[in-house]
């Protein structure tokens, strides 16, 4: 089991094109742990942000209906991917994992699939 520094630090050397990465409680909209970003990129802003997105999508899924879970929230820039994970594993109710990656140097597929393997491992 990682904590959140390991598994923060283990997507950025394992997921090619990785800008930042932050673990964040979608009930308060902050970042409990990031890693990169900078000037480009204020996570922190990015989890609060994200946290918006994620509060939509579920409270339009219950408006439809939909009996189901969020895997993944996908938002394509021109030169970004912005990826949220939803955190089904121990403890993870109410996080997500915010990825911001370089849409030159990632593979979307391969990052999903790394990012669903560090949550596995994840303890929070």
């Amino acid at each position: 089991m990682a904590n959140t520094e390991t598994a923060l630090k283990e997507a950025m050397a394992t997921i090619d094109g990785a800008i930042g990465v932050a673990l964040v409680d979608y009930t308060s909209g902050m970042a409990l742990g990031t890693m990169g970003g900078g000037k480009q990129l204020d996570l922190n802003v990015a989890a609060a942000g994200n946290t918006d997105v994620v509060r939509a999508k579920l409270r339009t899924m219950e408006m439809l209906g939909l009996q189901d879970d969020i895997e993944d929230i996908l938002i394509t820039l021109g030169s970004q991917y912005h990826l949220i994970r939803l955190l089904k594993a121990r403890g993870g109710n109410g996080l997500f994992l915010y990825m911001a990656l370089d849409t030159k140097r990632a593979n979307l597929a391969m990052a999903r699939h790394q990012l669903r393997k560090i949550e596995a491992g994840l303890e929070v």
